[in-house]
């Protein structure tokens, strides 16, 4: 049955970000399996493109952010006009979600929550986060007809959901197989990093990853790490790598336009997700863009996909915050093509088998058929 479905996310594409990523290319199968998709979200960035694919796209002026969410003042009126079967919202941006639990209720339609991570901040941030979390967090869990999250660890990680166990539904992430290929590298010891470079993605683990650099280097003297993405950490990560004397082996490659990010994955020969923060990783999807290019990844413990990882032995896993352990992986696989190639190849036919959107959004659409709509 084909249904109207209204997608709530903070931003959209071509803003960067993983829940954008996962909206856009969830919307986009749901259109090719014959839906109609509707996203509401804010006007960010201002020079949005207008994206194509059969997804309906309405952008609202924002006021300013609390800790990271769009505040869009006109939000309400515009989910009350709007005519769906299914209304699904995406935290940890909460006015999107609050709103959106809000009108289900009056419009009588099933919420479907995706949880991507616990909301939680620094300093006055921590005091909102936590204010949100004993109150309105509570509304928009009890109203969801469904929440999905990526993986079944998150139900330890997060002190929220424990509670709403009778209705979650896991849901990993997927990735876009066509757009990533994989293909042999020229390159010689480099490693991929790649995330928002701000306060709000410090638990990525960068900080961790450019220390164990120090240690790789001494084993690998002309190992290159290249970073992509921007943000207002840029000069602060910048000046940490010199201080570690990392001038030479580190590359800073600012904002990555989304249509050559698989250029990056092709032209390296390891990709890193050092993450640090079990609340706030939600699955790790560029993770998956590496695997989908035939590229090993080295994750933490934390990660959604680190299971996978070791399973069908596609990189390793480590410790998360264990600069030595990092090193060592990342030594272990730069130092031995041979391994890092079979990983590679494990890793594009675990995506293929899994991960591939198309499989994603079969499941997606057996929960939505799952409601009374």
């Amino acid at each position: 049955m084909a249904l109207k479905i209204l997608q709530t996310p903070a931003r959209f594409y071509p803003y960067t970000g993983g829940v954008e990523n996962y909206t856009y290319y969830l919307s986009r199968e749901l259109v090719r399996s014959g839906h109609k998709v509707k996203i509401i979200c804010a006007r960010e960035p201002k020079d949005g493109k207008s994206i194509n694919n059969g997804i309906k796209l309405e952008r609202l002026d924002y006021i300013g952010k609390i800790a990271n969410t769009n505040i869009t003042p006109t939000l309400p009126f515009h989910i009350l006009k709007e005519d769906f079967d299914i209304i699904h919202t995406h935290l940890p941006t909460p006015w999107s979600a609050d709103w959106s639990a809000i009108f289900s209720i009056g419009k009588r339609k099933p919420l479907v929550l995706s949880y991507h991570n616990d909301i939680v901040g620094d300093g006055a941030a921590n005091y909102i986060a936590k204010g949100y979390n004993r109150t309105a967090l509570k509304f928009v869990l009890k109203i969801a007809r469904k929440i999905i999250i990526s993986h079944s660890n998150y139900l330890d990680f997060s002190p929220h959901l424990k509670e709403y166990h009778e209705k979650i539904e896991i849901i990993p992430y997927g990735v876009d197989v066509g757009r990533f290929a994989f293909r042999k590298t020229e390159a010689e010891n480099t490693i991929f990093f790649l995330s928002l470079l701000d306060e709000y993605h410090k638990y990525k683990g960068l900080d961790y990853l450019l220390e164990s650099m120090r240690l790789v280097k001494k084993e690998i003297p002309r190992v290159k790490l290249k970073i992509g993405g921007g943000g207002k950490l840029v000069q602060y990560y910048k000046e940490k790598a010199g201080i570690l004397g990392l001038e030479d082996n580190v590359e800073f490659l600012g904002y990555i336009p989304n249509e050559i990010i698989p250029e990056y994955y092709t032209n390296c020969n390891l990709f890193v997700l050092p993450s640090i923060s079990a609340s706030q990783e939600g699955f790790g999807i560029v993770s998956l863009e590496a695997l989908a290019s035939g590229r090993p990844v080295i994750g933490t413990d934390i990660v959604g996909i680190a299971e996978d990882i070791k399973k069908h032995d596609t990189g390793l896993v480590v410790k998360s915050g264990n600069t030595k352990a990092l090193a060592d992986a990342i030594i272990r696989i730069l130092s031995d093509k041979k391994e890092a190639e079979r990983m590679g190849a494990n890793g594009r036919e675990l995506i293929e088998k899994k991960y591939s959107w198309t499989k994603i959004v079969r499941k997606m659409e057996d929960l939505y058929n799952s409601l009374e709509v």
